[in-house]
This record gives structure tokens, C-alpha cells and sequence, in this order.
């Protein structure tokens, strides 16, 4: 498990949670386009939830309510356990994991512009890389329970 994060990460985290509001959705189409230069990665989302913006709101959503919950995990345990079973379900894998936050990161900067600082940027990878590692941990647990 990755070390907690520190109290400056949590409240530049939160702090962005009004331009993540505002935002989001941008930064998540932003991110798609980055992401699905690979078309290895691309084939592993549904094309038709991504044309109709389904899938970017949905991951808008999801980033906003861990910017608003950064400091009480506890409150994303059911999010957390559909978005496991939905990786699980899709194929997703530890390897994959960095082409997102290298997609993401950029795509917020792309966004936000000046508003996206080197300590915002940076408290975002301390954040995405603390919830990638929950999430690799859970999915590869997943992965290793027998199949019914």
C-alpha cells in the first residue's frame, strides 16, 4: 500500500475540486484524446459511451468526488468496488496505469492552463498514483479469485 498522502497534497487536491466542477468534463475529453492514440488502449473502452460523452462524464464525476473525498476514502468504498469489478470485467492491468496518468496529468494542464501550477500538477500525481496503487492492489486480488 502507498504511504498516506500528506496534508499540502489533500488540500491542493480539494482546493481544485471548484475547477474540477467546472472543468472535468474537458479535462476527461482531453484525456480520452490523449489516451486513444494507442489503439491497443482504446480497444479496451466502449466506443459508444465515449461518443456519447457518457464515459467522460462518468470519470469527470468520479475525479471530482475524489478531490472532494481525498481526506475520507471511506466515503468512495462503493465507487471504488464498481470501478474494480468494471476494470476487472474490461481487462484493465497494472500496465496501464501509466499511460492514463500520462495522459491525464497533461490533459489537466491542457485544461486548467496557468490554474494548473507545478504544485497542483504535482499533488495530482501524488493523488492519482495513491488511488492507482488502491486500485492495481484490488483488481490483481480480483484476478486471482477463482472463477464461478
Amino acid at each position: 500500500m502507498a504511504n498516506p498522502l500528506s496534508p499540502s497534497v489533500i488540500a491542493t487536491v480539494k482546493a481544485t475540486a471548484p475547477a474540477l466542477r467546472d472543468h472535468g468534463f474537458a479535462i476527461t475529453q482531453r484525456m480520452y484524446e490523449r489516451l486513444f492514440v494507442d489503439p491497443d488502449v482504446k480497444a479496451l473502452f466502449d466506443q459508444a459511451a465515449q461518443e456519447s460523452g457518457e464515459q467522460p462524464r462518468r470519470l469527470a464525476a468520479a475525479i471530482l468526488a475524489y478531490a472532494e473525498n481525498v481526506d475520507k476514502l471511506e466515503a468512495l468504498a462503493k465507487p471504488v468496488e464498481r470501478m474494480v469489478a468494471r476494470h476487472v470485467e474490461t481487462g484493465v492491468r497494472r500496465e496501464h496505469y501509466p499511460l492514463v496518468a500520462d495522459a491525464l496529468l497533461p490533459a489537466i494542464a491542457d485544461v486548467l492552463g496557468d490554474a494548473a501550477t507545478p504544485e497542483v500538477l504535482a499533488a495530482w500525481g501524488e493523488a492519482y498514483w495513491f488511488l492507482a496503487d488502491l486500485l492495481i492492489g484490488l483488481e490483481e486480488a480480483r484476478y486471482r479469485e477463482p472463477a464461478e
